[in-house]
C-alpha cells in the first residue's frame, strides 16, 4: 500500500505567493498531483556518507577564525507523534556575519570572509538530536522589491533514505525587525511561520565561547515545520 502525504495548506506557503515575485515564474499553473511514496522510496540504503570531523563546526573548517558572533544551533528532528528521528542527514548553508554568501552569484558590496564557507552537515543521533557551531549570519539585500532585505536566517536540508525524501526550510532568529518586511517569511500562514523562529537558550550557551539557539524540526502533523517546495530556492 503506497503512503500518501497530502500537502498541508494550513502550514506551508502558497506555491505562488505574489509578494515573493519569483514564485510567479516558478510556480505550477495547475494544482500539483500528489504522488504516493511506494515501498522502494521509503526503504533502501541511507544516503549518509562519511561525515568530516569539522562538518558540524563551521568555525573550524579553515586555518583562521571567522569574523562574527559565534553561536551553536541545536535541536531535535521529530515525527508527527513527537518521536525522535535518528540517522537523518541534516545540512545547513548560510551567509557570513556580513550577510554575504560564499557564492559567485552573490556580489553585493559586503566582505567575503576567507575563514568561513557557510556550509555544514551532521547526522542526528539516537534521540534525533543535531548540533552545529557557526557564526550568526547577517541580513542582506535582495532584488524582490525596493529596499528589500532578508532577515538573518540559516537554510536547513533534511534527507531521509532517498532523494525523494528531502525537505528544505529556513531557521530565523527571535525578534528580528525585518520579519514584517520579508515576503518569504510572511508567505507561510500566520501561526505556522512562527515555527521557523528559533529560541535563545541560555542553558546550552557555552561560557566564554558561544551563544546558543534551539530549534526543533517536526516533519509532519499539527506542529509541522514549514518546508519549501522542491522548486523553491
Amino acid at each position: 500500500m503506497p503512503l500518501i502525504y497530502p500537502y498541508a495548506e494550513d502550514t506551508h506557503p502558497a506555491l505562488d505567493s505574489p509578494g515573493y515575485k519569483s514564485t510567479g515564474l516558478r510556480a505550477p499553473k495547475q494544482r500539483p498531483i500528489i504522488l504516493p511514496q511506494r515501498f522502494t522510496e521509503i526503504t533502501g540504503p541511507l544516503l549518509v556518507g562519511e561525515i568530516g570531523p569539522n562538518d558540524h563546526d563551521l568555525t573550524r573548517q579553515h586555518d583562521g577564525e571567522p569574523q562574527g558572533q559565534r553561536i551553536t544551533v541545536s535541536g531535535r528532528v521529530l515525527d508527527s507523534d513527537g518521536r525522535p528521528v535518528p540517522d537523518t542527514l541534516v545540512e545547513v548553508w548560510q551567509a557570513n556575519a556580513a550577510g554575504r554568501y560564499r557564492h559567485a552569484g552573490d556580489n553585493w558590496p559586503a566582505p567575503i570572509d576567507p575563514n568561513f564557507s557557510g556550509g555544514g552537515r551532521v547526522v542526528t543521533d539516537s534521540l534525533g538530536e543535531y548540533s552545529f557551531t557557526t557564526i550568526k549570519p547577517g541580513a542582506y539585500p535582495w532584488g524582490n522589491h525596493p529596499n528589500a532585505w532578508r532577515p538573518a536566517h540559516i537554510h536547513f536540508s533534511l534527507f531521509g533514505r532517498a532523494f525523494t525524501q528531502r525537505l528544505v526550510t529556513q531557521m530565523y532568529f527571535p525578534d528580528d525587525p525585518l520579519f514584517a518586511y520579508d515576503p518569504i517569511y510572511n508567505s507561510a500562514p500566520e501561526g505556522a511561520r512562527e515555527r521557523m523562529v528559533s529560541r535563545f537558550d541560555m542553558d546550552t550557551t557555552q561560557p566564554n565561547w558561544a551563544l546558543a539557539y534551539r530549534w526543533d524540526i517536526v516533519l509532519r502533523g499539527r506542529n509541522q515545520t514549514v518546508f519549501e517546495e522542491p522548486h523553491d530556492d
